[in-house]
This record gives structure tokens, C-alpha cells and sequence, in this order.
């Protein structure tokens, strides 16, 4: 059976120290550990996660650890996520959470996971986000929150 890919973005490594979104966000790492999942990490993350707390960084580096797949900043990334700012999918301040989808797009991951509401895990969002992606010739890419991804933190038995 297939592994998903989830690319994960820096929300939901703070999430694991957020009361709201710590079920989830810790039930999502327990799937790596599990290799139930394949944590896929940019270089965009890292560089966030250098500025983050130490409790984050922290759970950047044991991610880091359970044989995730690391993205690298590429220029279709970056052409993606300048395509996103000419069609106003978000405004030049959110070129990170831009660089993000596009990141994920270009490596084809199964999914990427936010805590993002406001910028990415929304309906509106995502499908202006995919009518670009499929213009330039790329799947849909899934986004969805971890409590949508995880069986952890639910009630329901983690095995699934």
C-alpha cells in the first residue's frame, strides 16, 4: 500500500503547543512515527522554524529524523507562487503561505496539512489555488487540517 506524502507547514508544528489543535497536531506526528504517513518538509519550513520557539524546533528536528522527504525552494515553485500573486489568490504580504502551496503542488504531494484557516485551508482559497495549479499543468493538490487527516485526538481508535 501507498504512503501518503503530507507536506506540513510550520502551523501545524506550533499547533502540538496549542490546547485548540494539540490532539491533532500531536496525533499527526504519532502517524510519522508510526509510518502510517511520510512527513514531506521544505526548506520554507525550515527557515520558519528557525524563528520559532524551541519547543518548536524541536519537533521540527525529531520530524526531521523519521526519514521525511525534504523540498527544495525551485524556480516552478517560485514561478507557481508569483502566478498565485498576479491572480490575487492572496496579497504580497502572504508570499510565505503562497510559497507553501506551491512548494507542495510542485512535488506533488498527496496532501498538505494547516492549521492556516485564514489563508489556506479554505474552500475559496484552495480552489483558486488549483485553477492556477491546473493551468500550468499540475494536479490538484489536497489541503486539509490535520484533524482532518488524523484519527488521533478524535475518540476514535488511532489504528483506524
Amino acid at each position: 500500500m501507498k504512503i501518503l506524502r503530507i507536506y506540513v507547514d510550520t502551523s501545524v508544528l506550533g499547533g502540538c503547543f496549542d490546547p485548540e489543535f494539540a490532539p491533532w497536531s500531536n496525533g499527526l506526528l504519532a502517524d510519522f512515527h508510526a509510518g502510517h504517513f511520510r512527513a514531506v518538509l521544505s526548506d520554507l519550513l525550515a527557515l520558519e522554524v528557525g524563528r520559532a520557539p524551541r519547543a518548536v524546533q524541536e519537533v521540527y528536528a525529531e520530524l526531521a529524523t523519521l526519514g521525511s522527504e525534504r523540498v527544495r525552494v525551485t524556480d516552478a515553485a517560485l514561478d507557481l507562487q508569483a502566478l498565485y500573486e498576479a491572480r490575487s489568490v492572496l496579497g504580497p504580504r502572504y508570499r510565505a503561505d503562497m510559497l507553501h502551496i506551491a512548494l507542495a503542488t510542485v512535488a506533488d504531494v498527496d496532501v498538505l496539512v494547516s492549521w492556516n484557516f485564514k489563508h489556506i485551508v479554505r474552500f475559496d482559497r484552495i480552489r483558486l489555488f488549483n485553477a492556477a495549479n491546473l493551468e500550468q499543468g499540475y494536479k490538484l493538490l489536497a489541503i486539509h487540517s490535520p484533524r482532518e487527516v488524523t484519527s488521533y485526538g478524535s475518540g476514535a481508535d488511532a489504528s483506524g
